[in-house]
């Protein structure tokens, strides 16, 4: 007696686009391996030495000229989420919602959206994502007004070291620093979600004191502070450095196989235009701002006639902001994705755009209103 079911032929698999391009990578890879073995070692040691950087920024330090020049930039973060967790505790939270409350009702925009930047200010761009981001979930604010808060965070320097460079170094070259500080540093507060909100992204609303609850945890001082220390560090070896690490590892690849040097002098060219000091505004844009400002300050110490001080404003701009790209690609899309009802390519768009609005806003200040402040 024959079984029916036996006689059944498996239906025959097709091949998927994922299957070509998985096989066209086999094949390239054997050719490579054959007749280019050291352009596959080459880029891989150069993903390597380059990813490597992150790990001296964050955590190592740097050897330079037989001299150790200490990071304290791991710890700095990890600081900074203590420093915001202990701020929380206290109320701070609830203060900025009575104070952003009546003026953000106009605008017909939820108050909390100011939350993540005056913690950025305060602190560090990671800590603040992953502090403010619950919050604006707790107080209603719809994805938008998430993406409007990613776009405003941005604004503003992460480090407060930054704005301290930043401020010397203006002051060396003679550059009336309040009015600067004013437009670079709070007006954007401001400005940028009643724009968001009447442009982009238009699904926000505004809430009333009454709807909103109260933000300030019940958990006891030590606790709150031991645990906001490991959360800290979790942040930063199980979000910021791998993230970190990704875009460095491209940035190498991408500059072994010689396709890096002319995205970097788009780059420079881009930075003369705005008037931005070039090296130091590379430096922001790929490594970090409070690099930038340190070696900006150096420069103009030894010789205060060596850069433009209009260069210096719109560099001083530039470095009050989210980036790295490191950060805007990086650890905002995984620190907000993880705490708020976004996803990373939408966190990754609001930083974008809001890192865009940062550079325009330091070619303006430097072209246009620079005259006013020197």
């Amino acid at each position: 007696m024959t079984n029916p079911e036996g006689s059944l032929t498996p239906q025959k698999r097709t091949i998927t686009r994922i299957e070509y391009v998985g096989l066209t990578l086999v094949v390239l890879s054997l050719i490579g391996l054959f007749f280019k073995p050291n352009v596959i070692a080459g880029i891989f040691d150069s993903m390597v030495n380059n990813a490597y950087t992150i790990f001296k920024v964050f955590i190592f330090g740097n050897w330079n000229n037989g001299v150790w020049s200490p990071s304290y930039v791991g710890v700095a973060i990890i600081v900074s989420v203590m420093i915001g967790r202990i701020l929380e505790r206290l109320g701070f939270t609830d203060a900025l919602i009575r104070i952003f409350v009546p003026v953000m009702k106009y605008f017909k925009v939820n108050s909390a959206v100011i939350i993540p930047a005056v913690y950025n200010i305060l602190g560090d761009i990671n800590a603040a994502g992953r502090i403010a981001g619950p919050i604006l979930v707790k107080a209603g604010a719809t994805r938008d007004e998430q993406k409007i808060a990613i776009a405003t965070m941005v604004q503003s320097q992460q480090s407060f070291s930054t704005f301290m460079l930043g401020l010397l170094a203006m002051t060396t070259v003679g550059v009336k620093v309040f009015p600067v500080i004013l437009i670079a540093v709070f007006l954007p507060l401001v400005l940028v979600p009643p724009l968001l909100r009447l442009t982009i992204y238009r699904q926000a609303k505004a809430v009333t004191l009454e709807e909103l609850p109260q933000f300030t945890p019940k958990t006891a001082a030590l606790p709150t502070i031991f645990g906001a220390a490991r959360e800290g560090a979790e942040l930063l070896f199980l979000l910021i450095i791998p993230a970190g690490v990704v875009i460095y590892a491209i940035i190498g690849g991408l500059d072994f196989l010689g396709y890096w040097a002319p995205i970097k002098n788009a780059l420079t060219a881009m930075l003369s235009a705005l008037s931005i000091h070039p090296e130091t505004g590379i430096i922001t844009i790929l490594v970090s701002p409070t690099l930038a400002m340190g070696m900006l300050k150096a420069a103009v110490a030894a010789n205060p006639a060596a850069i433009a001080p209009q260069l210096v404003i719109g560099s001083f701009v530039l470095a009050c902001s989210g980036f790295p790209f490191s950060v805007i690609f990086g650890q905002i899309p995984a620190v907000w994705a993880g705490c708020t009802d976004l996803n990373e390519k939408e966190a990754m768009a609001a930083a974008v755009l809001g890192a865009v609005m940062r550079l325009i806003t330091a070619g303006l200040v430097a072209v246009v209103l620079a005259r006013f402040f020197i």
